[in-house]
């Protein structure tokens, strides 16, 4: 068993008892902050009557019956969330808006210095050290993912190279020139990157000191890692964040592999169902809430993420830190898709076309509506080209009928060709296409 290092290992091992007692503490300390001086908040307590003073500890925290949403941070766009003039924000940033206004993650020094810690025990947790090379692929721009792997990797004295998106054949050269031996990417573009590579004439398991890989910002499954440890020959790690809170470094996974540990000296998470709201017992499914314990900027109180996961009722690990864990995120709230009055997650999906070692990695749902009825399309592209027609439909017949299983209907599948469906050089793959809300 390997000796486990980690970057803060007295706040990383805290006693579960002496963490619950700081949690205590921090926990009042948000609330009279929140109230003293941010007037969203101190509105939202006045609709309930309330003062933190009515509020004795955590285990009233279900008695704040309200939450903080994205819309109301839409609602506050730019600055009404702020709990600080604001001259002092010294850095922000922006989700990425697709469905309208953005939301925003401000912060004080304060707050990236605390960004920073926990980031860097993620990096450390997933193995960064100072003699690594880390190339840094997420865009340092707006998007909090490359700014949180940044301001981690400093803390932990890596050498960096801030290479941040796109421009993938200069990032394969950057790995061959520079040595690198740590890349940190958003999933779907480490699958691009090799792919990249081996149209460079280049194996990336064998000819970059790739070995190590931190990864995030997209649901990703299973199969998915294993098709990422494969072409990489690294172990790779997941990491959790978004830019209300901060970025990358919110949470991530040990050597165990068996959940992502939470920073709860930093945060306070709830699990609640997400469409009546009520709180789920530990290792039911359900939304991840939070409630920021040192967040300065910005602070949030009971934030609905509409990311869905579970916590562990265990409060151990074979890693040794005492941080409770969470599972790896499942979908998201808003991403469910309904057919044929079935709910289902597309992540779903993706662990059954996955697990067939003659696909590729890269697959794209299509669902729209004939004559008032739902229809589901799959292309999925094969591993290598498959010339045989006869092939194709076998495989196609398999899958649309391993699919039944779980869907209770049968979607149309097509295997395409490697490399055929579009790829995405910035930001976040495009999965899913649902053509019915246009109708």
């Amino acid at each position: 068993m390997p000796q486990d290092v980690y970057f803060h290992e007295k706040a990383e091992r805290l006693s579960r008892y002496d963490l619950t007692e700081y949690q205590r503490r921090l926990f009042k300390q948000t609330l009279e902050y929140a109230y003293e001086n941010s007037a969203f908040y101190r509105n939202s307590f006045a609709r309930l009557g309330l003062t933190p003073n009515d509020i004795r500890g955590i285990e009233d925290l279900q008695r704040i019956r309200f939450f903080t949403t994205k819309d109301d941070l839409r609602a506050n766009y730019p600055f009404g969330m702020l709990a600080v003039p604001r001259d002092e924000v010294v850095e922000m940033h922006a989700s990425s808006g697709t469905t309208g206004t953005p939301t925003l993650g401000l912060h004080t020094r304060k707050d990236l210095d605390d960004w920073g810690e926990i980031s860097a025990r993620s990096l450390v947790m997933a193995g960064l050290c100072q003699r690594d090379v880390f190339q840094i692929t997420p865009s340092l721009g707006m998007f909090s993912g490359g700014f949180g792997f940044y301001h981690g990797a400093r803390k932990v004295g890596a050498t960096i190279v801030p290479a941040s998106s796109g421009f993938s054949k200069r990032q394969i050269q950057f790995m061959i020139d520079f040595g690198t031996t740590m890349l940190s990417a958003i999933v779907s573009y480490a699958f691009r990157l090799a792919e990249v590579a081996q149209e460079m004439g280049i194996d990336p398991a064998k000819d970059t000191k790739v070995r190590k890989g931190i990864f995030g910002s997209e649901i990703w499954t299973r199969e998915m890692k294993q098709k990422i440890s494969r072409l990489w020959d690294l172990e790779p790690y997941d990491v959790y964040g978004f830019t209300e809170l901060y970025g990358p470094g919110v949470g991530n996974d040990c050597r165990m592999h068996d959940g992502l540990h939470m920073w709860e000296d930093h945060f306070l998470v709830e699990v609640i169902d997400p469409r009546t709201a009520e709180l789920v017992s530990p290792e039911e499914e359900g939304e991840l809430v939070f409630t920021t314990l040192t967040k300065e900027a910005m602070p949030l109180i009971r934030y609905r993420s509409r990311d869905i996961s579970k916590l562990y009722a265990s409060t151990s690990c074979d890693c040794g830190r005492t941080h409770r864990r969470y599972g790896q995120i499942k979908a998201r709230s808003d991403d469910m898709l309904k057919m044929s009055g079935v709910n289902f997650w597309p992540s779903e999906i993706e662990s059954v076309l996955l697990k067939e070692h003659d696909l590729g990695s890269e697959y794209r749902i299509t669902i729209d509506r004939v004559n008032s009825i739902d229809r589901m399309s799959i292309e999925v592209e094969s591993r290598e080209r498959i010339d045989s027609q006869k092939l194709r439909e076998d495989l196609a017949k398999k899958l649309s009928a391993d699919l039944h299983s779980i869907l209770l209907f049968s979607p149309e599948i097509a295997i395409v060709d490697p490399n055929s469906l579009p790829r995405v050089e910035v930001g976040k793959s495009i999965r899913v296409i649902d053509q019915r809300k246009n109708t």
